[in-house]
């Protein structure tokens, strides 16, 4: 079992960052590819970044790029998504999940969340 919990969530205003953390416990956490997700309300959840066992390879969502980074530090067991120039849209629950592929989808272990709300 990996057990995952998210901080850094809050309330920010459109265009200003927020770094959101998610701290891993219970296996080894550099075996684990680390993935961040979100979920608005009324909608699916969707594929936000996710960051190789090393670090040296990450991917975002079209809807992130260039805005969000996702880091990891297997010495803290913690990963990182750095959010700047938030937009409205970007409002919802964020959760991390660890896998042991590399992947966007189905991911075997879940945080429990951390909310985020961008006001215009």
């Amino acid at each position: 079992q990996v057990q995952l919990v998210e901080s850094g969530g809050g309330l920010v205003q459109a265009g200003g960052s927020l770094r959101l953390s998610c701290a891993a416990s219970g296996r080894t956490f550099s075996n684990y590819v680390m993935g961040w997700f979100r979920q608005a309300p009324g909608k699916e959840r969707e594929f936000v970044a996710a960051i190789s066992w090393g670090g040296r390879r990450t991917y975002n969502a079209d809807s992130v790029q260039g805005r969000f980074t996702i880091s990891r530090d297997n010495a803290k067991n913690t990963v990182y998504l750095q959010m700047n120039s938030l937009k409205p849209e970007d409002t919802a629950v964020y959760y991390c999940a660890a896998d042991l592929q590399f992947k966007t989808y189905e991911y075997d272990y879940w945080g429990q969340g951390t909310q985020v709300t961008v006001s215009s």
